[in-house]
């Protein structure tokens, strides 16, 4: 019986080749989506001109050989071997991606064998071994597939049909560009529009708190009068009242003691962690992904499991792993003086192994490959010092979820002013660590895991509840309240991941708790690189921006089809495709659902009546940029501007989970052009100096009223000239926009 089997990539058949050898059969690697879906001109023809339509074939999407890289070679090679065979074994990746990678190839070329399955989340030998030791019928992992045909389906009926109709009726006359619109990259757009808009609008408000030093028996501490957010004193002079009535007053303390235990945070998926890469170490989300994929499955490395994880728990069978893991760590220098000689086992969604919470979720959390641990200082030997750095991170995680409970012995002191009559509230909070805990896994080092109380702690004398103090030295003390800040990269993965929060309806919100977000771990990363390679977003150092035009297309979409812009309906969505895994939804009901309001929304911008969307792009066409590939591809493409479609092949489009439809390469690009750092020029080009008057007197083009009223706000806000050039010439005043609007 001759068998193939199918990796996702060629790094995927070496690892696999350099554990099994030939015992399983021939080992050939695909290269990411080595298939397309057709463009919507090859299903009909009357779909070659862009105009406001449902792009939504009788059945689904037929699949074509794809191009770029190897593909085609790889596909032939595939192709050839699978004429030989009556047995494949698919050995992509084990999520719902990978199951379609595989399996399109088999249901594109038509093979009728049998079909297996090795899901695996380590590419280590052992675990490589293990898994083909225990094979899956494919037909196990069909509603797998079904989930991603739906998504693929979906987002090119979705986004082709939708960034069509907006480019054709939302696109300001005498401008040339492409209005993308996807299901995942737009409400993107919109999360970060919304704080920016929060930011403009604050309006900060003084308010005041009183503190005084308290002395009792045993000694001095001080005590605060700040009430919550609701009660503020907004008045100075209410304030020095009180501090008036605080000074030289004598009472009794009300003290009560309280032993208190905090359980470790949870462990790592993608989206946590490139939060705290992002925030402890200004890392990107993109970054932290590159990272943690070397750690995975780089040469010599494999020391983590896979790193695209969607969920921050751990398999019950995992438990058995926690002595081979915890006795390897505690060998290492910087963990040797933990004591894990009884580890902490913690069960259930409250702890950290818990099966129910993995129903329907394709990867664990992100910990240390028990698989290798036999050499793991040599393999440890071979990281760069960011690899060493996420390492130990993931490893502090691991060995904390495991360790008891931080112990501690809160204080809290509450002493009663009278003021005009009314007791007004003074008190003071001390902490007393009994027990590290797990906190002796992170030392010095930031943790996620934080006290209950968020008010300041300090050392307490010993104090008994009832005795006297007084009061003395008090002082008032002014605060003002502080906007929002801006997302980082980490943030937003965040707040994609939680799209729930952005939802009113209780009921939705509930819903969407249960759902991954918009987007996944594997997808976002790109999808911010997208929107800030498109000049939708900028940045402010860390901090993410929107551009004029990114702005003004969430503005006008915000009017016409609100639906677009609001992230709780994709993450609604994505929960459908979950659905689907578990067998509780078909596909193609699925499909038929997201098209209907694809229909019911090109309707509404074809309605649309509001301003039109200003891209700043003139003159001649410009150069297509190259689509976003999926996360698979060997070569991802780079999302770009592309202009509207004259002939056949401009008109050939393709369209990535970020929602770009975008221009189908022609040729292969040997090398792809490198990345500009971020430190470098983390927005765009340098704008460069004010042109000026063209020559004869030429009449320039004027700015439209919409830009004029942004520049004066933003010159009255950051208090700089306005310039009447800048008023009266469309180009001065887009420079002057892009220079100050970051």
């Amino acid at each position: 019986m001759a068998t193939l089997i199918i990796t996702e990539k060629s790094s995927q058949a070496k690892d696999l080749h350099a554990a099994l050898g030939d015992r399983y059969g021939r080992i050939l690697p695909a290269e990411g989506h080595l298939l397309r879906l057709a463009e919507p001109d090859e299903v009909n023809p009357d779909w070659k001109r862009w105009a406001p339509t449902l792009l939504k074939p009788d059945g689904l999407y037929p699949t074509r050989p794809d191009s770029g890289g190897n593909k085609t070679a790889k596909l032939a090679a595939i192709k050839a071997a699978l004429k030989g065979c009556d047995q494949v074994i698919l050995a992509t990746d084990c999520d719902r991606e990978g199951q379609l990678i595989g399996q399109e190839i088999l249901e594109h070329l038509g093979f009728r064998g049998r079909v297996q399955r090795a899901l695996f989340t380590a590419q280590d030998p052992k675990t490589i071994r293990d898994a083909f030791a225990k094979l899956k019928p494919n037909t196990e992992l069909r509603p797998l597939y079904e989930a991603a045909v739906a998504r693929q389906q979906a987002d090119q009926i979705f986004n082709l049909s939708l960034t069509r109709t907006a480019t054709k009726t939302l696109l300001a006359p005498g401008t040339r560009g492409v209005i993308g619109i996807g299901r995942v990259k737009t409400p993107t757009l919109s999360i970060v529009c919304l704080r920016e808009l929060d930011i403009r609008n604050f309006k900060p408000e003084d308010y005041f708190e009183v503190v005084a030093t308290a002395t009792a028996a045993g000694g001095s501490f001080l005590m605060r009068h700040a009430p919550p957010p609701k009660d503020r004193i907004k008045d100075r002079a209410r304030a020095e009242a009180i501090a008036r009535a605080a000074d030289g007053h004598g009472g009794p303390l009300s003290v009560t003691v309280e032993d208190r235990r905090q359980a470790p945070p949870k462990l790592y998926d993608l989206p946590a962690l490139q939060k705290t890469c992002g925030q402890r170490w200004g890392w990107t989300a993109d970054r932290t992904l590159e990272v943690a994929q070397e750690l995975y499955d780089g040469e010599g490395k494999k020391l983590i499991t896979y790193p695209r994880a969607e969920a921050r728990y751990l398999s019950e069978n995992q438990i058995a792993d926690v002595p081979a893991i915890t006795g390897a760590l505690t060998r290492l220098r910087g963990f040797a003086h933990l004591d894990l000689s009884r580890p902490v086992i913690r069960r259930g969604k409250s702890g950290h192994f818990c099966d129910k919470a993995l129903e329907g979720v394709s990867h664990h959390a992100i910990v240390p490959n028990v698989n290798v641990l036999d050499d793991l200082e040599s393999r440890l030997n071979r990281l760069s010092d960011d690899e060493k750095r996420l390492y130990a991170l993931i490893c502090r995680s691991y060995l904390a979820a495991v360790m008891p409970d931080y112990d501690y012995r809160q204080t809290t002191v509450l002493m009663n002013v009278p003021v005009e009559g009314k007791p007004v509230v003074f008190r003071a909070v001390g902490r007393i660590p009994l027990k590290l805990g797990w906190k002796a896994a992170f030392g010095s080092a930031e943790t996620d895991g934080k006290p209950d109380e968020k008010e300041e702690e300090q050392t307490l004398p010993p104090l008994t509840d009832g005795e006297p103090a007084r009061l003395s030295e008090p002082r008032v003390e002014a605060k003002r309240t502080q906007a929002p800040p801006r997302y980082n990269e980490g943030t937003l993965v965040d707040a994609m991941q939680n799209a729930w929060r952005f939802v009113e309806d209780p009921a939705l919100r509930d819903r969407l708790k249960e759902a991954k977000g918009i987007g996944t771990p594997a997808t976002r990363a790109e999808i911010i690189k997208g929107l800030r390679r498109q000049n939708l977003l900028g940045a402010d150092g860390k901090w993410l921006v929107p551009t004029p035009a990114g702005l003004q297309l969430f503005e006008t979409l915000r009017g016409a089809a609100p639906t677009l812009v609001d992230p709780g309906t994709t993450a609604l969505w994505e929960m459908r495709l979950d659905e689907v895994v578990v067998g509780r939804a078909d596909f193609r009901s699925v499909i038929d659902g997201i098209a209907d309001e694809a229909g019911r929304l090109i309707g509404a911008l074809v309605g649309n009546r509001g301003p039109a969307v200003d891209l700043g792009v003139r003159g001649g066409p410009i150069r297509a940029g190259r689509g976003i590939g999926r996360r698979r591809s060997a070569s991802p493409r780079a999302a770009g501007t592309t202009p509207r479609p004259r002939t056949r092949k401009a008109a050939v489009a393709t369209v990535g989970e970020d929602g770009e439809a975008l221009k189908k390469p022609r040729r292969t690009r040997k090398k792809a052009a490198p990345e500009v750092p971020d430190s470098i020029s983390p927005v765009a080009a340098p704008v460069p100096a004010v042109p000026a008057a063209p020559p004869g007197g030429a009449r320039r083009k004027a700015p439209t009223d919409k830009m004029v009223a942004f520049a004066r706000s933003l010159a009255d806000r950051k208090g700089v000239e306005l310039s009447d050039t800048v008023l009266q010439d469309f180009d001065s005043c887009r420079q002057f926009l892009d220079q100050h609007a970051r």
